[in-house]
């Protein structure tokens, strides 16, 4: 066999490879949903750029709640969660000191209701990393059941950047990414304060703080609106308080040490 045939031949096994694996990636945003508000990015755009990447602190032991603080979780039992919309009890796993996603059991809900609010949540996605993007270590948190932090394994995981962790989902990504290692430990300290109406027409938005493993993620960042997936949220009118949700999105994480603290209205 002549050099000339093995080169060609080697060419054509690394184009085929090149080419597999370009259509073997999934995909990381949307090119055909609408255009943010006074933005020149999509919702989920693929093509907006990534946080810069951060190395935060290292894990440290769980943080206990304030005198002041409602917990929602200390490690025990899950008595002040119940399952969204349906008002049975939360059917997650209590494992140790943390309660785990049990896959299709359902997102669940605070049996107490927020509304401006002072939020503390330590979470670990799987160690045993499955998937990529979206489908990789995915949870969320909801205040007011409705205006969600993004929860994901984003540690080396690119996906669209108002999906990744520590994004208002859907609207704004983190200023940076500052996720742990899988199975890790890591925090959310979250200061929202919400939207305020006058009948059906809204006086102020919603408004939020959030630091990820001691980093600053979002600076009192105004709110488009309700959450959505592959559309532009808006605001519809809701009471002054509504419950916290932690979204089952099909992937066991773990939760522990939630605890909250009401705000008074400013």
């Amino acid at each position: 066999m002549s050099r000339t045939f093995v080169a060609a031949g080697m060419s054509v096994l690394i184009l085929a490879v090149v080419v597999y694996s370009k259509q073997s990636q999934a995909p990381i945003g949307y090119d055909d949903t609408p255009m943010l508000p006074n933005s020149p990015w999509r919702v989920h755009d693929g093509k907006r750029p990534q946080p810069p990447v951060v190395t935060p602190g290292p894990a440290g032991p769980s943080v206990p709640a304030p005198s002041d603080a409602v917990v929602l979780f200390d490690g025990k039992d899950l008595s002040k969660w119940r399952v969204y919309e349906k008002g049975t009890p939360a059917a997650w796993r209590i494992e140790g000191d943390a309660m785990v996603v049990a896959a299709g059991s359902g997102t669940i809900e605070s049996t107490e209701k927020f509304g401006d609010v002072q939020l503390h949540l330590e979470f670990a996605t799987p160690a045993k990393v499955e998937g990529n993007s979206q489908q990789r270590g995915n949870s969320g948190v909801f205040l007011m059941s409705r205006y969600e932090i993004q929860i994901l394994d984003s540690f080396q995981n690119p996906t669209y950047p108002d999906g990744q962790a520590g994004a208002i989902y859907g609207q704004f990504p983190p200023l940076v990414n500052a996720s742990r290692k899988p199975g890790e430990w890591q925090t959310f300290d979250i200061v929202f304060t919400a939207p305020r109406f006058k009948g059906s027409a809204l006086v102020t938005p919603a408004r939020v703080t959030v630091l990820h493993n001691g980093v600053l993620v979002q600076d009192n960042q105004t709110l488009i609106g309700a959450t959505k997936h592959r559309v532009v949220g808006t605001y519809e009118p809701h009471s002054d308080a509504e419950p916290i949700l932690l979204q089952d999105h099909g992937n066991p994480l773990r939760f522990r040490s939630i605890w909250a603290r009401r705000l008074q209205a400013r």
